[in-house]
């Protein structure tokens, strides 16, 4: 059975967040989108520091779907440069794995 990938990234809004959550469920490319609550991002951008508020989005799949999951977040982020950040999930119940698997597309 594949390995597994905790996805992270953030957007501006809970509207963004549940468009990118829907094109990745529908393609079965995710088992399962979080979508959290706003929290304040502080951050370099250009030389400057910068503050907002972002909603951080979690996604589980199979490890061998993060460039088609890191493709659908770049086709629908509005940010020029979207944070895309993958964790190997390394413990995991074989169960919750196997779900994981079963709920996203072979490829």
């Amino acid at each position: 059975m594949a390995a597994a990938l905790l996805i992270v990234t953030s957007v501006p809004d809970v509207e963004t967040a549940r468009k990118i959550a829907a094109a990745l469920l529908d393609a079965r490319l995710a088992a399962c989108v979080q979508v959290g609550a706003a929290v304040e991002s502080l951050y370099h951008w250009r030389g400057k520091r910068e503050t907002c508020l972002e909603v951080p989005v979690t996604i589980k799949t199979r490890s061998g779907h993060f460039d088609a999951v890191a493709a659908e977040i770049r086709r629908l982020h509005p940010y020029e440069l979207p944070e895309i950040v993958a964790v190997p999930i390394i413990d995991v119940t074989p169960d919750y794995l196997a779900w994981i698997h079963d709920e996203t597309r072979d490829g």
